[in-house]
C-alpha cells in the first residue's frame, strides 16, 4: 500500500482551533505552540487542499465557505480520534463494549431497573449508553441496540417487542383541583402540555372519544417525557404520559388522572439491533436478558 500523504492532527488541531477562537493568537496559546507554528500549519494545509479556509477582513480572521465546509468535517475526525483514544484508555482485557441507545425517559424509569442484574450476570460486558429521541440510523452511529417507540418495522434491524403502551391524561393534584372538569371534552380548556416528538397526541386521545377541539395543537412543547413529567408535577399543566411512567407518581398521590380514559394506539417499545449482529454474544445476552425482564414486568395499564 503506498504511503497517502494527509494532514497530520496537529494541523487539524491549529486549523480548529483558529477557526474556533478565530485568532492565530489565541489558538497557539490554547495549543502551547507559537503563533508562527499555527500560520504555518494552517497555511500547509491551504495549500494542500488547494483553498483558502481564512481571509482577513478588518485585521480579523473569517471563515471562507470552503473553511466552514471543512472544519465542520475536521471537527468530526477529531471528535471520532478522541473517542477511540478514550476508548483504548478504558479497555479492560477481556472486557467487552455494547453500545446501547434509549429513549431517555424509558431508560430511567425502566431500562435502569434491568441492568444491574444484567450486569451481574455478565462481568464482561461493559454498557455505553446514549439517549435517542427519535428513530435513527444504528450503523451510521455505531450503536448495537436501541430501544425504539413505533410500528415494529424499520429496514434491515431486527425487532424484539417489548410491551404495549397506554396513554393517560395526568395533573399535578392542586392543578386539578382549580379546575372544572365535569367531562372529558372539559380538559380542552385546560393547559396543554405537549411531547414535541407526539404533536398530535391530545387530538388523538380527543378524536378517542369522538370529541373535536380546536385547541387539542395548541400549548407547551417539550423533548422528552421526563421534562413533561417534571413539568406537570410542578402545575404547568395536564399532560398525556404511558401510564408506567407515572405508576410510582399516581400511586403516592403526586399525581392524579385528570380523567379516567386510556389510550391505546398501534405503536409500542420494541428492542432493535442490525439484523447481521444478532448472534454477537454480547448483543445476545442484553436482548434475552430485556426480553426475560419485559415478559415478567409488563406494565400493567
Amino acid at each position: 500500500m503506498s504511503a497517502r500523504h494527509l494532514p497530520s492532527t496537529i494541523t487539524m488541531q491549529c486549523f480548529e482551533a483558529a477557526a474556533r477562537h478565530m485568532s492565530f493568537t489565541r489558538a497557539a496559546d490554547e495549543l502551547c505552540i507559537t503563533q508562527s507554528a499555527v500560520s504555518k500549519q494552517v497555511a500547509q494545509l491551504e495549500a494542500y487542499l488547494a483553498h483558502k479556509l481564512f481571509r482577513r477582513v478588518r485585521r480579523s480572521l473569517v471563515l471562507t465557505p470552503e473553511g466552514s465546509q471543512y472544519l465542520t468535517e475536521v471537527r468530526r475526525i477529531l471528535a471520532q480520534i478522541e473517542m477511540s483514544a478514550h476508548s483504548i484508555m478504558t479497555y479492560r482485557g477481556q472486557a467487552e463494549r455494547l453500545r446501547v441507545a434509549c429513549l431517555p425517559t424509558f431508560g430511567a424509569r425502566w431500562l435502569s431497573r434491568q441492568l444491574p442484574a444484567f450486569l451481574e450476570a455478565h462481568p464482561r460486558i461493559d454498557l455505553s449508553i446514549h439517549d435517542h429521541v427519535e428513530a435513527f440510523d444504528l450503523e451510521h452511529e455505531n450503536i448495537e441496540v436501541a430501544i425504539f417507540h413505533g410500528h415494529g418495522h424499520w429496514p434491515n434491524l431486527e425487532c424484539h417487542k417489548l410491551f404495549d403502551e397506554a396513554v393517560v391524561a395526568v395533573g399535578a393534584p392542586d392543578y386539578l383541583a382549580r379546575q372544572t372538569i365535569r367531562a372529558a371534552h372539559d380538559l380542552a380548556e385546560c393547559r396543554l402540555l405537549h411531547l414535541s416528538t407526539r404533536p398530535d397526541a391530545w387530538h388523538r386521545w380527543f378524536a378517542d372519544q369522538h370529541i373535536s377541539s380546536e385547541h387539542s395543537y395548541h400549548g407547551t412543547r417539550v423533548e422528552t417525557f421526563q421534562m413533561l413529567i417534571a413539568t406537570v408535577l410542578n402545575g404547568g399543566g395536564l399532560a398525556l404520559v404511558p401510564r408506567f411512567f407515572v405508576d410510582e407518581e399516581l400511586a403516592a398521590g403526586h399525581l392524579a388522572l385528570a380523567w379516567p380514559h386510556v389510550l391505546r394506539g398501534p405503536d409500542a417499545y420494541y428492542l432493535v439491533h442490525p439484523e447481521h449482529l444478532g448472534e454477537l454474544p454480547r448483543v445476545r445476552h442484553f436482548v434475552e436478558h430485556l426480553l426475560t425482564r419485559a415478559a415478567a414486568d409488563t406494565p400493567i395499564n
